[in-house]
């Protein structure tokens, strides 16, 4: 009899199982690809992640490495070599996930799982053989899946998600990218830096609608820059297909428009997976738009016995999420009182420069009534981003006028990514504008930026 059955080999999976093992609990993980990590490690964060950087390192070659007085002739692309680097990264990857589960003694198993009932899992694998696993608890962790649009579905060829996205032989002279979200301006942003010709066609007003509205703001600046093409306020309503082009079929307020290409990729935005997993059998109605699960703070479900978390339960659909709703999942199983605060959790797009926000935009504070006061540092004024020759950037903080409180900080620029995690922390351990001006930050740092953005709310900042 096992303590556990986690479904789903992803973040938020095997974490859980990983950290239910040091528990003490006797567990398995199940998952259907034979390599562990889920969207994340095989087709999602990592392997784009890596293509960012090879083809921003391109792009730097063809751009600014003369300015730092590197002469490099003719600059080439391979994109045979920077894909098979993309996928030594995941391999490797994909292995430590392996080998932490087997040094973690959890049982490890590949193939289709369903919920037979409460304390009973099937899995199916490849060659139709089904196994009963016995369990006290069963863990639904099977993340989430693109978005398809019914008058543009996918088809592998044409028309793509940002799985397919990620492994093409060759770079596409004219990308059509729909949706203006993180994912469609990621690829959006690595194709057109490999010579691709990008639109993005976005049926919002505007870019990055989860963004603060300022900061996404000087990211379509900057991606315009770039050469990246946008059709805002334009609903997607076909495709047909010519040949090798295919022709996306939209209409905005000036009427219909045609927009030939010869790949459409569709990043409008990811549901919960749940297809299979036998939920409806056992009690669980997923909901209708957006498939996830109800829980309680324990991550139980409706039914004793059966949790789910992750990309299936509320709130931002990230690996980040995922991966401390496992620990505190498991923590709590054995009685902790772990918890996750979903306003602490900070999320990124990973062009270049990055975006990296935690806590509310200016936008959803001014919608709840919230009074607040605001700091800003443009980056053009730090010394480390002007050494780097990266000085485009904003770092925004928000803070509560009376308590200083700090409610949210927003930052684009070089790194932002890692400049994040000081926010979050001063926002999870609930601190104030001050604190952050009283750390000493090293000299010079990206990092200044933040320090300088907090003395600004109060009209301190020395640099600006």
């Amino acid at each position: 009899m096992l303590d556990l059955v986690v479904i789903g080999g992803g973040p938020g999976g095997y974490v859980a199982a990983i950290r239910a093992a040091q528990l003490g609990l006797k567990v398995a993980c199940v998952d259907k690809r034979a390599t562990f990590g889920g969207t994340c490690l095989n087709v999602g964060c990592i392997p784009s992640k890596a293509l960012l950087d090879s083809s921003e390192l391109y792009h730097l070659a063809q751009t600014k490495f003369s300015r730092h007085g590197i002469g490099v002739g003719d600059v080439r692309l391979d994109l045979a070599a920077m894909m098979a680097r993309k996928d030594k990264v995941v391999r490797e990857l994909t292995a430590g996930i392996a080998y932490l589960l087997k040094k973690n003694k959890i049982e490890a198993i590949t193939g289709t799982a369903r919920v037979a009932k409460p304390g009973e899992v099937v899995v199916t694998d490849a060659s139709g053989t089904e196994k009963k696993l016995a369990c006290k608890n069963i863990l639904l962790a099977t993340g989430s899946e693109p978005v398809q649009i019914p008058t543009l579905p996918f088809d592998g060829k044409h028309v793509l998600s940002s799985t397919e996205a990620l492994c093409l032989d060759r770079v596409p002279d004219h990308l059509i990218v729909v949706g203006g979200g993180y994912i469609g301006l990621e690829l959006g942003s690595v194709w057109k830096r490999l010579g691709a010709r990008v639109t993005v066609v976005e049926f919002l007003p505007k870019i990055l609608t989860i963004c603060d509205g300022e900061i996404a703001a000087h990211l379509h600046k900057t991606l315009e820059k770039l050469g990246v093409e946008f059709k805002l306020g334009t609903k997607v309503t076909g495709r047909r297909v010519e040949g090798d082009r295919v022709i996306l079929e939209a209409e905005s307020q000036d009427g219909k428009l045609e927009i030939p290409g010869d790949k459409i990729l569709v990043c409008v935005g990811r549901k919960a997976y749940t297809r299979g997993l036998g939920l409806e059998a056992i009690g669980i109605q997923p909901d209708a738009r957006t498939g996830q699960i109800a829980v309680d703070e324990n991550y139980r479900t409706t039914v004793p016995g059966v949790y789910a978390l992750g990309d299936l339960t509320a709130g931002p659909m990230l690996a980040h999420k995922a991966e401390d709703e496992g620990v505190v999942f498991a923590e709590r199983l054995v009685g902790q009182k772990s918890h996750v605060d979903l306003e602490a959790i900070p999320s990124v797009v990973y062009t270049w420069p990055e975006i990296a926000s935690v806590g509310p935009t200016e936008e959803q504070l001014k919608s709840r009534g919230v009074e607040y006061k605001v700091g800003k540092f443009p980056l053009r004024a730090n010394g480390r981003a002007k050494c780097m020759d990266e000085d485009e950037g904003l770092v925004k903080v928000i803070a509560d006028p009376r308590t200083d409180r700090v409610l949210a900080v927003h930052i684009f620029g070089p790194r932002a990514s890692d400049m994040i995690a000081e926010a979050v922390n001063v926002i999870e351990f609930k601190g104030s504008s001050e604190d952050i001006v009283r750390i000493c930050h090293a000299h010079p740092t990206l990092s200044e930026g933040l320090r300088e953005a907090a003395m600004a709310v109060h009209g301190r900042a020395i640099h600006s």
